[in-house]
């Protein structure tokens, strides 16, 4: 396992615009057994900056692959996973999540239904070689949606020598009974280098460690412990090519993500018997069920002088999201509809961005970067239900950045960005819902704040970001870092207009038309000790937002059938604090011990209580040896009980899980090694809850035990 920890907000842009320049430069600061430690022309960049940012290589994603990003990216200290199911995963950074945490791929924001925590990222993990992740503040680099951090997959590694190459990876898992295959083909011929890779994926019926579960306090029984209708598939391809010559670069990408499963039955309200029976297949998927369908294109270019690097990036994304459930209509008078009447939503969300940045080196001690971003984003809807209306969004963003480091002891960096949004939201009224209510008896105002599914929403936003930060190193071993910044984000459609029954997390959501930007002071510290075989950070944060939106559970029963609670929109004071700690030993040559800790605190101050979602207090502790071809791990993860939580939430008990793992590399010729990985994950079939689970609101658990097997053969010849 290899994680290399640098702090810095410079430290993406650095890492990134270096990268165009030096593709070879790998970010490694923290000393295990496998890395060998040497001053790169990153690590001299390191000293720099002044932010948290966590480097995951290809080492450290396979020891933790499961098919599924985020379930990986989750082993890093102050990462978190929000899941529901075996299908999907959302990231969360230090307690924050949605559309607060940037996911950027080839340079360009992953775009879809950030708001919806049912909803994956819609990416191909077995196409990921390394990530970067700053945690903190990045609204400064990439705008509004990355004031809580940002999940960078870092460009694809270019061999320097002509060849032919590619490996072919199966992946089977228990717990859902997971089969996945991936091919790559690959050719590096000159300037050019060119990759493809067709992955897929087919899993079956959840498996949780119950026999029984509480929906709306209703009793549902799990047959064969398996959640019913929840298999799915996932079909992925995607295409990079790269051409290099002299100071110019070009690089192109075109990838395909569809992904298709169900739903648990207890999903889309309240079933009867029938509808949970075990049908014999753990396989099929039937109603209700979800697709989405995500296209991505996009481009980067790049020139680069003695003293000047200039690049640009260019984007178009088509996320196309189905949620199909029976006709089933809450109001007696509403009709089936003639075309696709099982169709419940539908979201066709098409994003258009581009990007400009000069990297200006004016001395051995001054460097600038100046930047231009903009997006456009326009969503269509159908279906015979309702969620969140069309709209369509445009922002832009102007970035200014410096650093001056006068030696190797001190260096400071600071700089200022404006950002500008608008956006148009169209009204959406329901007639059926309102002629339903009137027969039930309800007055003109309650229909009236019930029909509009939408109103009109015409806003516009203007708002700043800035950050300064010191870097002291006053010896190879030792290195501090402070960093203090401004930090917002703009309200998203949902927060503003969504009024309907969300299934997929059992709550009826509304927004708010009145809400105002997010906006936020954030301060960032750590320390980083290094001494032979032996490292130690720390790294404590304090956030204060002074208008921090997020879903509020209101008390209130919603008027819709099978809803449940009202979850409203809301600003509010908060406070978040916290730090994450790790520990490496290197001992007996081939032995490393790893402890490390992350603890987030939630305070809404207005309410003078947590905020809902807040992440429990988490601590791993790994064994790890490591010989030549032979690798051993053992882990004990705690997770804490969860008791501060907000009002009209649950509280999730605490849990100890044992993993095991272990791999081996057979050699095959002289250059290519046959790559083997064996996990058993929850060895104990303990039965735990997820807190950022929307799952838990009915009971259900996490999965029980799962043995994993990866398989990776990759073969290479030179040209």
């Amino acid at each position: 396992m290899r994680i290399g920890i640098i702090p810095g907000v410079l430290g993406v842009l650095c890492t990134t615009l270096s990268a165009h320049a030096q593709e070879s430069d790998s970010v490694r600061n923290v000393a295990l057994p496998e890395v060998v430690v040497a001053e790169t022309y990153q690590q001299l960049q390191n000293k720099k900056i002044a932010l948290t940012l966590e480097v995951a290589d290809r080492d450290f994603l396979r020891k933790h692959f499961t098919g599924n990003f985020m379930q990986a990216m989750e082993n890093i200290p102050g990462v978190q996973a929000m899941d529901i199911g075996s299908g999907f995963s959302k990231p969360m950074i230090r307690g924050m999540g949605f559309n607060r945490v940037a996911v950027l791929e080839n340079g360009i924001k992953q775009e879809g239904q950030q708001w919806g925590a049912d909803h994956g990222l819609e990416l191909d993990a077995f196409n990921v070689d390394a990530v970067s992740v700053m945690k903190g503040p990045a609204s400064l680099l990439y705008g509004s949606d990355a004031m809580g951090g940002v999940i960078d997959i870092s460009p694809v590694q270019v061999p320097a020598e002509n060849m032919l190459f590619g490996d072919v990876t199966l992946l089977g898992k228990s717990v859902n009974e997971t089969f996945g295959a991936s091919l790559m083909l690959g050719i590096k011929k000159n300037a050019w280098y060119t990759k493809l890779r067709y992955s897929e994926q087919r899993f079956g019926d959840y498996r949780i460690p119950v026999d029984t579960i509480i929906y709306l306090t209703q009793k549902m029984p799990v047959y064969g412990r398996k959640l019913k209708n929840t298999a799915g598939i996932e079909r992925n391809i995607g295409l990079f090519a790269q051409y290099q010559r002299k100071g110019y670069r070009a690089d192109y990408s075109v990838s395909n993500v569809y992904q298709k499963t169900g739903f648990f039955p207890g999903a889309h309200g309240v079933p009867d018997a029938s509808r949970v029976e075990d049908d014999g297949n753990s396989r099929n998927i039937e109603l209700p069920y979800s697709k989405v369908n995500h296209l991505k294109v996009t481009t980067h270019q790049q020139y680069a002088w003695e003293k000047l690097i200039l690049s640009g990036d260019l984007g178009f994304q088509n996320n196309h999201r189905e949620e199909w459930s029976a006709f089933h209509t809450h109001y007696g008078s509403q009709p089936v509809p003639e075309k696709n009447p099982d169709k419940e939503l539908a979201f066709d969300l098409n994003t258009y961005s581009a990007s400009v940045k000069a990297r200006i080196i004016g001395s051995s001690s001054w460097e600038h970067t100046l930047g231009w971003d903009g997006q456009h984003q326009q969503n269509d809807i159908s279906g015979y239900s309702f969620l969140l209306p069309e709209y369509h969004r445009s922002t832009t963003g102007l970035l200014w950045l410096t650093t001056y480091r006068p030696d190797n002891v001190w260096s400071v960096s600071g700089g200022m960005r404006y950002d500008y949004g608008y956006i148009d939201i169209s009204s959406h009224e329901d007639v059926y819902l309102a002629d339903y209510l009137r027969k039930q008896g309800y007055d003109e105002e309650q229909i009236n704040f019930y029909k509009w599914n939408s109103h009109p929403v015409k806003k516009h936003f203007g708002d700043y970001s800035f950050s300064l930060g010191l870097v002291w190193t006053p010896s190879e071993q030792h290195m501090v870092k402070v960093n203090i910044g401004r930090s917002f984000r703009l309200p998203g459609a949902n927060e503003l207009a969504a009024n309907g029954v969300h299934h997929g997390t059992f709550r009826h959501e509304q927004g708010d038309a009145s809400l105002k930007s997010e906006q936020g002071w954030q301060m960032d510290a750590s320390y980083n000790l290094r001494y032979h075989g032996f490292s130690v950070s720390v790294s404590p944060f304090v956030s204060w937002f002074s208008n921090y939106i997020f879903l509020r559970p209101t008390g209130e029963w919603s008027v819709l059938p099978h809803a449940g609670q009202i979850y409203r929109y809301t600003g509010a004071e908060a406070l978040f604090a916290g730090t994450e700690a790790t520990i490496d030993i290197n001992f007996l040559r081939h032995f490393n011990y790893r402890i490390s800790g992350e603890y987030v605190y939630t305070y809404n101050c207005d309410e003078h209580i947590p905020l809902s979602f807040s992440p429990p207090f988490g601590m791993r502790n790994t064994l790890t040896w490591q010989r030549k071809h032979y690798m051993l791990y053992a882990e004990w993860q705690l997770i804490a009980r969860q008791n501060r939580v907000d009002r009209n939430e649950d509280r999730t008990p605490g849990a100890n899980l044992f993993h095991l793992g272990g791999s081996l590399n057979i050699p095959v010729g002289r250059t290519n090694e046959i790559e083997i990985t064996l996990t058993a994950r929850n060895i104990f079939n303990t039965r735990y809850y997820n807190h950022l689970s929307f799952y838990r609101k009915v009971e259900i658990p996490e999965p029980g035990r799962n043995f994993q097997l990866l398989i990776k053969i990759p073969f290479k010849k030179l040209l």
